[in-house]
């Protein structure tokens, strides 16, 4: 893992190294949607990454589909975010806050507005979703019009803004998982007729006008981009995934963002065509990937950075046990939304772990 340690070039940053906390949902904000001090703590204990991506942080009210996420479109959640990246810069970290609109993947009751979720199309996405109700299927939501795909691109522009007045070394776009962009991308929510829908030239135009307002607003070495190909989570179909990311890709590459952020689907021959496309850093994520793995894009050159979600969350020192070879601690799912400090920020470093019998 040698390569790891070495310094590399993101954007307008300098990382330590070439491992990035994965953005991960932990529904620990106010319900106003404001970070804590609890949050900041948590961010802090994991500095040591060569970035940190925070979880996803709606830019707007209708942004919002799960309970207790925060957001970055108003004053209080623009202090409660200078918390975070204080302290997370007091200990030596960087922070890019991911902004995520979940479009669909919502519930009005856990809505500040109480009203429909908004999407491309007027299509429900099957599954369900928790509230303080419990689990409730997802209603249809309301078709953004014309007009409002403008204005929702305005939202996140302001909420880009927001990030950087908030301390954020940059911001990263979630066009991923089946959330608000990535229903763009797909033939099955999108069924849109107009200049948004129908064909691959049409589908990417969203996802590309968001990223180009961001990059406008804050510049393009503090905006990445998070995609997931041939992923079907909350219910997404890409179609022809490959014609739709070639489609896709260039347009961005054109803006010169920070980075772009892939999961990898597995689809090797796809991975090997970003790395040659996209002019920028490349991040890889590998769902579930082996800790012997974590550095295997890295030291191919397919990657410029890996980044890891579990192991992050559940070892605030990851890069010193990796370093070292050390144990590494297990994650605790029954903790991962929701809650007080268990599963959060208790979890121990090598230093506090009690000395072996």
């Amino acid at each position: 893992m040698d390569k790891l340690w070495e310094p590399v070039k993101v954007g307008a940053l300098t990382l330590p190294n070439h491992l990035a906390m994965a953005p991960m949902t932990r529904s620990r904000a106010t319900p106003k949607g404001v970070p804590t001090p609890l949050n900041a703590t948590y961010y802090a204990q994991r500095a040591s990454c060569g970035l940190i991506i925070s979880e996803g942080t709606q830019p707007s009210d209708e942004g919002q589909g799960y309970l207790l996420t925060p957001g970055i479109y108003t004053n209080e959640q623009i202090a409660g975010w200078r918390r975070v990246t204080d302290a997370v810069h007091a200990a030596g970290g960087r922070i890019f806050i991911q902004l995520m609109h979940v479009g669909r993947i919502a519930h009005p009751s856990n809505s500040p507005r109480g009203g429909a979720s908004v999407a491309p199309s007027s299509v429900r996405a099957l599954g369900k979703m928790f509230t303080v109700a419990g689990m409730q299927d997802m209603p249809e939501p309301r078709e953004l019009e014309f007009a409002e795909v403008g204005s929702t691109i305005r939202e996140f522009r302001h909420a880009a803004a927001c990030a950087v007045e908030a301390g954020a070394d940059g911001i990263e776009i979630h066009a991923a998982n089946g959330y608000l962009i990535h229903q763009f991308l797909s033939e099955n929510a999108n069924r849109r007729s107009d200049a948004y829908g129908g064909s691959f030239e049409n589908r990417v135009r969203f996802a590309v006008e968001v990223a180009a307002a961001i990059a406008a607003e804050i510049g393009p070495e503090r905006t990445g981009i998070h995609i997931s190909p041939g992923n079907p989570f909350n219910d997404i179909v890409e179609g022809d995934t490959t014609t739709l990311y070639k489609t896709l890709i260039p347009e961005l590459a054109a803006l010169n963002l920070a980075y772009l952020h892939v999961v990898h689907s597995g689809d090797q021959d796809l991975m090997t065509w970003f790395r040659g496309a996209w002019p920028t850093s490349l991040f890889v994520n590998r769902p579930d990937r082996p800790r012997d793995e974590i550095a295997i894009d890295v030291n191919a050159s397919l990657a410029d950075v890996a980044s890891v979600g579990r192991f992050a969350l559940a070892n605030p020192d990851l890069v010193d046990r990796l370093k070292r070879d050390l144990p590494l601690n297990e994650p605790d799912p029954n903790t991962f939304f929701g809650g007080d400090e268990h599963g959060y920020t208790d979890y121990p470093t090598i230093a506090e772990e009690p000395a072996s019998a």
